[in-house]
């Protein structure tokens, strides 16, 4: 039998090394840094993380520090980070090569995100995000069975 990596409260973890895709590795391999699971950081600075790593091609670990926000927020915005970390996990099934699960994810993302975009907080390019997002999907869904066009799509959270 398998057992489960657990933290100190008993919640499931998965404490394997993962790789840039954020796959899991065999215990004992070499892996990435993975972001920490008690990641507290201010809304500004999880952008600018998130940013960091989307740009250094691991849109994964971007997807966990968004997440640490979403899971942090109450209330309002909660849905907003969501949307971002769903954007993030839609640029990890590109770099992985997985168009269907990158399409359902970008759209689901932009769904998200979209009614945030009239007073974007933080200086967030929400309306960008939407327009970059769903026109990514468009790209990946024409290019059908053949492959995902741009494994490496970068979002800009911020305007430039």
């Amino acid at each position: 039998m398998t057992t489960r990596d657990r933290d100190p409260a008993g919640r499931p973890r998965n404490a394997r090394p993962r790789d840039a895709a954020g796959r899991p590795l065999p215990r004992g391999a070499q892996g990435i840094d993975r972001v920490p699971d008690d990641l507290v950081l201010t809304p500004d600075a999880t952008v600018d993380e998130a940013q960091r790593l989307i740009d250094g091609g691991l849109p994964f670990q971007a997807h966990e520090v968004l997440e640490a926000a979403w899971k942090a927020t109450e209330g309002g915005g909660r849905d907003m980070w969501q949307g971002l970390a769903q954007l993030a996990v839609g640029l990890t099934h590109l770099q992985r090569g997985n168009g269907r699960g990158a399409v359902a994810l970008l759209r689901r993302g932009a769904d998200r995100i979209e009614p945030y975009a009239a007073d974007p907080p933080h200086a967030l390019d929400l309306a960008g995000l939407v327009r970059q997002a769903r026109a990514v999907a468009d790209r990946v869904e024409q290019a059908g069975p053949e492959g995902v066009p741009e494994p490496d799509a970068r979002f800009r959270l911020r305007g430039r």
